[in-house]
């Protein structure tokens, strides 16, 4: 049961995590509409692309499925947060040991573009980053948001926001560099 102090007000995402909470469709779809693109970063920076979409899915169903038990509907983003993590982390304990494909390989697959290859690569190399700097690359980078909704979406304080886009651009260039020499 999701419980507000009294004397305070209930914020806009509280109200929707509690008519959610109580089966009010329409609130969940729009708690995911406000925290699909954070998730679907989250996975991506440990999965490969076409598997992110699937367990973001997972993430969502799990989230409906269990939302009665959060007890705090200001803490959705991070409890929402962590199970994308966690079902991550889960996906890769499941799976059986795959043999790498190296780059090459990706080059010469039928219908494989270049810029699609070279996508490919780029992601490969942010997801080789230390996590809270892919995490704040991939929401800039793949779904276009800016700094302050990145602060917003995460949690994150709009300085801590900067230093990783920094700091991980800055990785993410030495990457790539290194891959061209």
């Amino acid at each position: 049961m999701i419980v507000t102090p009294v004397n305070q007000p209930a914020s806009i995402e509280e109200r929707l995590v509690q008519r959610a909470a109580g089966g009010d469709r329409s609130a969940f779809g729009e708690l995911y509409s406000r925290y699909a693109r954070v998730v679907h970063c989250i996975l991506l920076a440990r999965v490969r692309y076409h598997e992110a979409e699937d367990l973001m899915q997972d993430v969502f169903l799990t989230a409906m499925s269990r939302l009665s038990q959060l007890r705090d509907g200001t803490s959705f983003q991070a409890w929402i947060s962590t199970i994308a993590r966690n079902r991550a982390y889960d996906f890769h304990r499941a799976r059986p040991a795959m043999e790498e494909v190296r780059e090459d390989h990706l080059r010469s697959l039928p219908g494989q573009t270049q810029s699609a290859a070279e996508a490919m690569s780029a992601l490969e190399a942010i997801q080789s980053l230390p996590e809270a700097y892919s995490e704040t690359l991939l929401l800039r980078l793949v779904e276009g948001m800016t700094g302050p909704e990145i602060a917003a979406r995460t949690g994150l304080t709009h300085e801590s926001v900067r230093v990783n886009l920094c700091r991980g651009m800055k990785l993410l260039r030495e990457k790539i560099e290194g891959k061209q020499v």
